[in-house]
């Protein structure tokens, strides 16, 4: 590690005036999601930060994380943002060779420095480049999230912004570990990776993991371009022996190789393709832009994400890790019931909340639940307070290690003993706003007068608005999906989502259950193909929409 410093006459702080205030930028439970474009606009990212380093509790004289998914615009942006909390009193600044981190291994970092939060530079799963997004999401002090009251508190004060404070001041070289100086700020650039995998070490059973890897299993591992390359490289190739070339596509790029690093069957077609359509590998895994999201492929089997966290929690002592058991296991609402289903066989308390981690973290931080998950491809755990992708596929590597069995075995196993919930994700993608808040409000107008009306020949026992109660601080979120929920348990849940930057999402979640004695065979597509029909009738999507077929499903 070198020793520099840029602590010169020129490392002087300047407060820089802007003409007006940017008041678009209100973050949502993902951060602040913009174009590549707009976060080019003239203090458009100076405006976010200096609202959240006015904000966030402790900033002067604390530690800060910074660092992202190499997408485009990232290492400009360690740049500014260093100046800025130089400027700001940050007392020390810990950021990554060549700026590489994963969300996943922010959240650790945050919590090992006892930092008071990270600044942590992604879109997540959204396409990168300069057509492509960008993304700043402020944690906090846990690893996790930060709250709602102070991502509120960090818009209210971008409205009101005229100024932002910076430092004069050289460069920060971000190519090898070193401990430099940035004004009165002590910068540490570590390599980004041994934190994290020494971290897993702790959580699994490494050499057991090397006996299988070393042996004649092989596996895909698809980094998509993104952060996990580095990651998985070092975890899978060097520290587990696995065979060179068992990471894909490792190198990450601003552009992420012009693809889409969301890891599903659509996204990920090719190692999709090479999983389900060969015979050469074992197992297949992907993550996504940031690395919090992971995909679980066997040979000739897909993992849906709900069943995974069903696994893992009916599987958790196999791993060192969990070895004492869990205190409880938490889904989000759009979740299927499997880990439901799995949670009352072993006595687990199990809650559903609202989508977006931060309801897992107040749950975690409390030691209510260990596990957690959402269907839209993340699992996590007490480890940190965010999803980990990596982290689920080594969990179910070492589940295959220590039962010896294939990933199709495991599924047929868990489905014999807890029953199956065909499970399925309709995404329609880059809907017109106005068409898709149209649908939504129609369905939400109808609710009140859905329940007892028969629906794909069953009746409507329930039909609301998702609304969640924290157990733990009290706080009551409303308007979190509309649901309609069968007298056979089976589920029917529309929301939108503002995760993308080109239109509205529709997402449409299908479940029916069906008991450890019933057939378990049949393709999810084809179990569900009544409730697809009759939700579509019943929400017009196809009339609203104009569209045929959704983009994505999962």
């Amino acid at each position: 590690m070198t020793t520099s410093s840029s602590d010169s006459p020129a490392a002087t702080v300047i407060t820089v005036a802007m003409a007006q205030p940017f008041t678009d930028q209100k973050p949502g439970t993902s951060g602040l999601r913009k174009s590549s474009r707009q976060f080019q606009t003239p203090h458009y990212l100076e405006s976010f930060v200096e609202a959240s380093l006015r904000v966030v509790p402790g900033v002067q004289g604390g530690t800060l994380v910074v660092g992202g998914d190499g997408r485009y615009g990232n290492l400009a942006a360690i740049q500014t943002i260093a100046r800025m909390a130089a400027a700001h009193g940050v007392a020390r600044l810990i950021t990554t060779t060549g700026g590489i981190l994963s969300t996943p291994a922010a959240s650790h970092l945050i919590r090992t420095h006892q930092a008071v939060g990270g600044i942590i530079l992604s879109a997540s799963h959204n396409p990168g480049g300069l057509e492509g997004d960008f993304g700043v999401k402020i944690n906090g002090a846990n690893g996790g999230p930060a709250p709602e009251s102070i991502t509120d508190a960090i818009y209210q004060a971008t409205l009101s912004l005229d100024s932002y404070r910076t430092l004069q001041a050289d460069p920060l070289p971000l190519d090898q570990p070193a401990r430099l100086q940035m004004g009165a700020m002590a910068v540490e650039v570590i390599d980004g990776v041994s934190d994290y995998a020494a971290l897993m070490q702790k959580l699994f059973d490494f050499d057991r993991l090397a006996a299988l890897l070393k042996g004649d299993f092989r596996v895909a591992f698809d980094a998509m371009h993104a952060v996990t390359g580095p990651y998985a490289t070092s975890i899978f190739e060097q520290l587990l022996g696995a065979p060179s070339g068992t990471v894909r596509h490792g190198l990450p790029l601003e552009d992420f190789g012009g693809g889409h690093p969301d890891p599903n069957l659509t996204y990920a077609h090719d190692l999709a393709a090479l999983m389900l359509e060969g015979e050469a590998y074992d197992f297949g895994a992907a993550c996504d832009g940031d690395g919090d999201r992971n995909m679980i492929l066997g040979r000739h089997c897909f993992v849906n994400p709900s069943d995974s966290l069903a696994v893992l929690t009916a599987n958790a002592t196999l791993a060192p890790g969990y070895a004492q058991g869990l205190a409880g296991v938490a889904r989000s609402m759009p979740t299927s019931a499997a880990a439901d289903v799995v949670a009352k066989s072993l006595g687990l308390p199990c809650f559903e909340t609202p989508t977006g981690w931060k309801f897992f973290g107040n749950l975690l931080d409390a030691g209510r639940i260990t596990l957690c998950g959402e269907e839209s491809f993340g699992t996590g755990s007490n480890h940190i307070r965010e999803k980990d992708g990596l982290w689920a596929v080594l969990f179910w590597l070492q589940i295959l290690a220590v039962r010896g069995c294939s990933v199709a075995d495991v599924m047929a196993d868990h489905w014999r003993r807890y029953g199956r919930h065909y499970y399925s994700r309709h995404d329609y993608e880059a809907i017109e706003s106005e068409a898709a808040h149209g649908l939504y409000g129609r369905v939400k107008g109808m609710l009140p007068a859905l329940v007892g009306e028969r629906f794909a020949g069953r009746a409507i026992a329930t039909a609301d608005d998702f609304a969640y109660t924290d157990p733990v601080d009290g706080s009551v979120t409303q308007g979190q999906g509309l649901r309609l929920l069968l007298d056979d348990g089976s589920r029917m849940v529309l929301r939108l989502s503002g995760t993308g930057t080109q239109g509205a999402t529709l997402r449409v979640y299908l479940e029916s259950y069906v008991p450890p004695s019933g057939a378990l065979a049949q393709d999810p597509q084809v179990a569900l193909a009544d409730l697809i029909n009759a939700i579509d009738a019943l929400a017009e999507i196809k009339l609203r929409t104009g569209m045929a077929q959704p983009t994505v499903i999962t």
